[in-house]
């Protein structure tokens, strides 16, 4: 038999990790495993996972501990191997609000929830067609690579008009994005990644730096100018706390919707009468997009850090211990959901985790949500016989960030 890590470091894990998460569950719903960042406990149950990330006795504040696990560095060694280089770089991520807890995360929450209000989102639906159409528009006449010719710059062309970014530094911001969520999203990050994902993060706060002079002296109706002024009313305490929550927003803002893009149109081109079932009946839309993300969670893990000792499932957790909790497993969670693996349009079962719950749950799930419902509404109606080459298909072989790399797709049957 397997061990718990032998099914986590095969080859096979970043391609399909759905039959490694069922045996992880079959094995007991608790597991300690060394391949995620030099040590973490496990979860697989959609309860547990709901409860980490709900509970407060699990703080998102984990960073510190996360850098210095670098691969190839012995946390033993202390600072003189490793940490002391990335002290800085492990600070700057600190500030950011997906690794803040309590009152400090609520207040950066509060600054940007207006920015993501259903109201001004629903506002921009026209520019987000607008921006569908004309990626549609270059797009005819001929087949091509999904991920690339649409579902990459999408999400990038619209975080960065949401923001108040010229588009035509698209190609930077992604390139300094994938670093970083190469680096998030490796189980056990090496020294070069760090490296990668540090410059990055340093030129995209030196980007913002350059832009925020403008801003203070004449805010738009932008994310950007709503951070500048919070800053201005002290809500955003710092320089450096405005600058990472603008590069985060940017990443975050592109890299789970271009996931839900690609993994949603390969769950529906991989299951052709779901894909005939959403043409002729639009309205099941909503629920096709739940179920897309509940079937291939762009989001497959997330971390957290025990504050106090506690027991779970005859375990003990102890304060400070790394707790991983696998989203993508919970959403096919048998006892949550009806034949997790079936993927059905119309399923009806309640929530899924993919967006996450509790304080943390992302704050941009609905611009993501309407993304997806206009891209797939369009495409449906330009290429309604359109296929997909799912053999030629290529995952990321990103752990957390799961998506593909590549997705050729044709017009015509």
């Amino acid at each position: 038999m397997h061990t718990i890590d032998d099914l986590l470091v095969d080859g096979q894990f970043l391609q399909d990790p759905y039959p490694a998460y069922q045996a992880l569950r079959e094995r007991g719903s608790v597991h300690w495993s060394e391949e995620f960042f030099q040590g973490a406990w496990l979860l697989t149950d959609h309860a547990d996972v709901e409860r980490v990330l709900r509970d407060p006795r699990f703080s998102a504040a984990r960073t510190g501990g996360w850098v210095k696990r670098i691969d190839g560095i012995d946390p033993r060694d202390g600072d003189p191997r490793g940490y002391a280089e990335f002290r800085t770089f492990q600070r700057l991520f600190a500030r950011a609000m997906i690794f803040v807890d309590g009152p400090d995360h609520g207040r950066l929450r509060q600054v940007l929830a207006a920015g993501f209000h259903p109201q001004v989102i629903r506002g921009f639906s026209t520019t987000i067609e607008r921006l569908v159409v004309e990626l549609l528009d270059t797009l005819d006449g001929r087949d091509f690579d999904f991920i690339e010719a649409f579902a990459r710059p999408l999400p990038s062309r619209v975080i960065a008009l949401l923001m108040g970014i010229d588009l035509a530094d698209e190609k930077d911001f992604i390139a300094w994005s994938d670093d970083l969520v190469a680096f998030i999203g490796a189980p056990k990050p090496s020294v070069e990644q760090v490296r990668a994902a540090e410059h990055s993060l340093v030129a995209l706060i030196h980007y913002f730096q350059a832009l925020l002079p403008a801003r203070r002296k004449m805010p738009r109706d932008d994310l950007v100018s709503r951070l500048v002024i919070a800053e201005a009313e002290g809500k955003i305490r710092t320089d450096a706390e405005l600058l990472v929550q603008c590069a985060m927003l940017l990443l975050a803002g592109h890299e789970t919707t271009r996931n839900l893009l690609g993994n949603g149109l390969h769950a529906l081109l991989s299951h052709p009468s779901e894909w005939a079932r959403l043409r002729e009946q639009p309205d099941l839309m909503p629920s096709a997009l739940r179920e897309a993300l509940r079937y291939s969670s762009p989001v497959q893990y997330t971390g957290r850090r025990v504050v106090s000792d506690l027991q779970l499932h005859g375990h003990t957790l102890r304060r400070g211990d790394l707790v991983i909790a696998l989203i993508g497993a919970a959403n096919r969670d048998p006892t949550r959901y009806t034949q997790p693996d079936v993927f059905d349009i119309s399923r009806h079962e309640g929530s899924h985790l993919a967006f996450g719950s509790g304080p943390h749950v992302c704050i941009g799930a609905g611009l993501s949500l309407l993304e997806a419902e206009l891209a797939f509404s369009h495409l449906m109606r330009y290429w309604p016989t359109m296929h997909a080459s799912i053999e030629q298909a290529r995952w990321n072989g990103n752990a957390a960030f799961r998506g593909l790399a590549t997705l050729p797709v044709h017009r015509h049957l």
